[in-house]
């Protein structure tokens, strides 16, 4: 996630000021694969004790004093998350972990603040939504809104953005909490808004975008049974001003996000109950009745421009990827704004039958986050990870993904286990009659 580019001194400490240079970095990158050689190594001869052992080996760099160490350590922690779906191995080492991790985020540098985020929240990926996922969100929040409060460097801030989201998203336990975070999150959006209104402060493309998706993020679990329109009108009102914004990240994640608030029908204003009004409701009848006119309005203008985003043209060095991908996304909202057809998007995650679909516009900011998240992790927490199973509904057939030997090794241990259990069954079969027996000749 962002990386400082400033020079690395002379320092081996882990102070805020560090500052990085090629050799750093080329340092972590053989640390980290030093990390998953390790751990490859360990998994293969299925040694779980072997991988324990490297995993401890990283977790008590995490003590060390000199920050070049931490960071080290951090990245191959980071390496591993992505790399495996080590749940057996961390389960009773979170505790330990999210210590370090949250240590590193108050004390070391950008690079490992920001490497101590995303391994936050992997490990909260790592570990699901379980009976320690509050414990987790409660003990990590704390340093996470306070970097959105100080705005420190844009690195830091979006790493500790995607960690917020990403522990809010499986830790939170009501809907409360959701909106803390949220709330926080749209802070950085839209400051002005924010509890620093004599500070301005403005943030920047990437940041902004960033921002925008973390809080889409999050919105996706707030569900529509929990609207309040009047309440909604003012951030709907802003991103909708983002559609207009220069940088063109900025306008997808807008795009996304309003596209989710249409689908949840956030925009909408029931005026069943306007019609057997009596004279002393009719002030708050008319405040209705104007909200509904301005929301129609918004929709008006949030149909128009999507429907110029989809048509934009090019232009002379214009990036044609980026912006083939913003005229789909824009052409889909456009399509679910007039229809209501959501889009639909289906991956094979493995074999036959391991297929992940979404069909609305909720899951689809769901799996475009983690797996940008994720990032070459993904496929393997897909098919392993059991959160991820529960988020998008994903079947796996686990035998069909194990190799030769191991489908043996586990066809053996069925074969075990029914011959078990038929035993038993005829011993508990015998005892019932020598029972009838006993009773019959007592």
């Amino acid at each position: 996630m962002g990386k400082s580019k400033r020079n690395k001194g002379g320092r081996g400490g882990g102070g805020a000021d560090d500052q990085l240079d090629g050799g750093s970095d080329a340092d972590s990158v053989a640390s980290m694969s030093t990390a998953l050689s390790d751990l490859q190594l360990a998994q293969a001869t299925e040694h779980v004790t072997s991988q324990e052992f490297v995993l401890d080996k990283y977790i008590d760099d995490l003590y060390e004093k000199r920050g070049s160490t931490r960071e080290k350590a951090l990245g191959a922690l980071v390496d591993a998350f992505e790399s495996f779906v080590l749940l057996g191995l961390v389960e009773n080492k979170y505790v330990t972990l999210l210590s370090q991790f949250t240590n590193s985020i108050k004390k070391g540098s950008t690079k490992e603040a920001c490497l101590a985020c995303r391994a936050i929240g992997l490990l909260a990926i790592t570990l699901g939504a379980g009976s320690s996922s509050h414990e987790r969100m409660d003990e990590s929040e704390p340093q996470l809104l306070r970097i959105l409060q100080t705005w420190p460097d844009a690195p830091k801030m979006i790493s500790a953005l995607d960690c917020l989201a990403v522990i809010t998203f499986v830790g939170a336990t009501d809907l409360a909490e959701t909106q803390l975070s949220m709330r926080a999150i749209w802070d950085v959006i839209h400051p002005k808004s924010g509890s620093n209104v004599g500070i301005v402060r403005k943030p920047k493309p990437p940041l902004l975008a960033a921002s925008v998706s973390a809080w889409a993020f999050l919105l996706t679990t707030v569900g529509s049974s929990r609207r309040n329109t009047d309440s909604w009108k003012e951030p709907i009102t802003f991103l909708t001003s983002l559609l207009e914004a220069e940088d063109r990240a900025v306008r997808i994640a807008a795009g996304e996000a309003l596209a989710l608030c249409f689908e949840l029908k956030l925009l909408d204003v029931s005026t069943s109950e306007e019609a057997d009004v009596d004279s002393d409701m009719r002030e708050t009848s008319g405040s209705k009745n104007q909200l509904f006119l301005n929301m129609q309005a918004l929709k008006a203008k949030i149909s128009g421009l999507v429907y110029n985003l989809s048509m934009e043209a090019g232009g002379r060095g214009a990036d044609k990827k980026n912006l083939n991908d913003q005229r789909d996304l824009f052409q889909r909202i456009s399509d679910f704004i007039k229809s209501g057809e959501c889009p639909e998007e289906s991956l094979r995650i493995s074999g036959k039958n391991g297929i992940l679909r979404v069909t609305s516009w909720r899951e689809s900011i769901q799996l475009n986050y983690l797996r940008r998240f994720l990032g070459r992790g993904f496929l393997k927490h897909a098919q392993d990870n059991d959160l991820l199973h529960d988020i998008f509904d994903i079947k796996i057939d686990r035998v069909e993904n194990m190799s030769t030997t191991k489908k043996k090794i586990y066809r053996s241990e069925e074969e075990k286990g029914r011959a078990l259990k038929l035993k038993k069954e005829r011993r508990l079969a015998q005892e019932r009659k020598q029972n009838i027996l006993n009773e019959q000749y007592g």
